[in-house]
């Protein structure tokens, strides 16, 4: 069994302005099911796209995947503990298709069902809120088998999907995204090909990417009739964009940018359509259908945002669509994955969905850092790196509340190491340290933070 450092927090470090959050601000931590249930043979689940492309020679670094990853599927009562020890008031976690319907559509797998009931029942008798995400990537392998995302049909049966979790789970769990990051589902996935299902064909992407938007408004549509208070939003991973000089031609190549990481999202489910300038870019027909644009701008309740880093990039017109290079800045501080750290981009991108997208309620999803852990000869692991990290983005998106932004809640990527996609496990973005061997947790310095800020938080409200 493995076991929770008791050590105590760490001396106060300086905290960051919280002033301009509201007093019921959430406070939460986030993660993905593949990353951390592991089990993914047991209960009926059946592959998903993940499996196969981690068990795939040369696809992820070290050879990994998420066979075992955390064990959350056997140990998320000790995973639970570790929230509460955090003073946590939701918990961001998403449902494995391939466990509730194990072929992508047919009937429903009871034992995949019943993980999740059990799951949100010891949640909410702890005092945590379920957030629920239905779609963290990990697409049934038999749909893809049958076109994937590409195919019109996966968005009918992710709505069904959808409407299966929602009928079972919509009495105790409020809150629903229906889709995480579907930028790196199309992008990253049918057109860079370095996540699943490692496709580079810019045709499947776009269409992809209408599917995507298709079952997002399909789904919320099936949570609604299956329970009609629903709190609904998607997810989406935003970035400040920056031209890498002030030429005409990077200039246009930052617009572009934008349109492929947050216009192309942010358009359509707020009812203005795909944006025309990157149809014209990317050259594909959609896959359109009369109504299709009115399913897709279902009502948001709430938007969800995930932030890592701004791009700074550069035209090129030899590169891929859009057609730019990423340029490196230096003296730049940057995390372990080589990404950029610009926490005015947080705030940035909280008051442009106010401003521009008349945003209502929004939740920070993910935010998060990887850095090298060690492992003192105590058993203590200090971070003040990520620590940093986190308390600055923190202070910006107080900075945004105060600007206006209506930001309501913040999830920490993530609360545990986990298996980190194309990367393995080799790159470490949790409050908790895991030694995969041993599957021992070990809360870091910036978890103990994160505790301290919510407990300092609250007392003053």
């Amino acid at each position: 069994m493995t076991t929770v450092d008791p050590s105590p927090l760490p001396a106060a470090l300086d905290a960051p302005d919280l002033g301009g959050l509201p007093a019921d601000f959430t406070w939460g931590v986030a993660t993905a099911a593949y990353q951390i249930e592991g089990a993914v043979a047991e209960g009926g689940r059946a592959p998903s796209i993940w499996d196969t492309f981690s068990h795939t020679l040369g696809k992820i670094a070290g050879g990994d995947t998420g066979d075992v990853a955390c064990d959350h599927y056997h140990r998320w009562p000790e995973d639970i503990a570790l929230m509460k020890r955090l003073g946590v008031d939701s918990y961001r976690l998403s449902i494995a298709w391939p466990r509730v319907h194990p072929q992508g559509d047919g009937p429903a797998n009871e034992p995949g069902l019943a993980f999740y009931d059990r799951l949100v029942d010891a949640l909410l008798e702890a005092g945590i809120t379920p957030n629920v995400t239905l779609y963290h990537w990990d697409l049934p392998q038999a749909l893809q088998d049958r076109g994937g995302w590409p195919a019109r049909e996966t968005a009918e049966h992710f709505a069904a999907y959808a409407g299966t979790v929602a009928a079972r789970l919509g009495d105790r769990v409020g809150r629903w995204a229906t889709l995480n990051e579907p930028l790196c589902s199309a992008w990253i996935g049918h057109l860079e090909g370095t996540m699943a299902p490692g496709l580079r064909d810019i045709t499947a992407a776009v269409h992809a990417s209408y599917h995507l938007l298709l079952g997002h408004g399909l789904a919320a549509q099936a949570v609604r009739a299956a329970s009609p208070h629903a709190k609904i939003g998607i997810v989406n991973n935003l970035s400040t964009v920056h031209a890498a000089s002030d030429s005409e031609a990077d200039r246009a190549a930052a617009r572009r940018m934008d349109g492929h990481t947050n216009r192309w999202w942010l358009d359509p489910v707020h009812g203005r359509g795909f944006p025309a300038d990157m149809r014209e870019v990317y050259g594909v027909d959609l896959p359109e259908r009369p109504g299709d644009l009115d399913t897709i701008a279902q009502r948001l309740d709430w938007i969800g945002l995930n932030y890592y880093f701004p791009a700074v990039v550069a035209d090129d017109p030899g590169a891929p669509h859009p057609h730019v290079r990423t340029v490196r800045r230096e003296g730049v501080p940057r995390t372990g994955m080589d990404w950029e750290i610009e926490a005015n981009g947080l705030e940035e991108l909280l008051l442009r969905l106010t401003r521009e997208y008349g945003a209502r309620s929004i939740h920070v999803t993910e935010n998060g850092s990887a850095f090298p852990d060690t492992v003192a000869p105590d058993g203590s692991v200090h971070d003040p790196e990520r620590t940093a990290y986190l308390r600055d983005h923190l202070a910006a998106c107080a900075r945004a509340a105060r600007a206006g932004a209506p930001v309501d809640g913040y999830y920490a990527w993530s609360l545990l190491d986990n298996f980190e996609w194309a990367y393995g496990y080799d790159k470490r973005f949790g409050l908790v340290h895991v030694d995969y061997p041993t599957q021992r947790r070990t809360m870091k310095t910036s978890g103990h933070t994160y505790a301290r800020l919510i407990g300092g938080f609250r007392r003053t409200r």
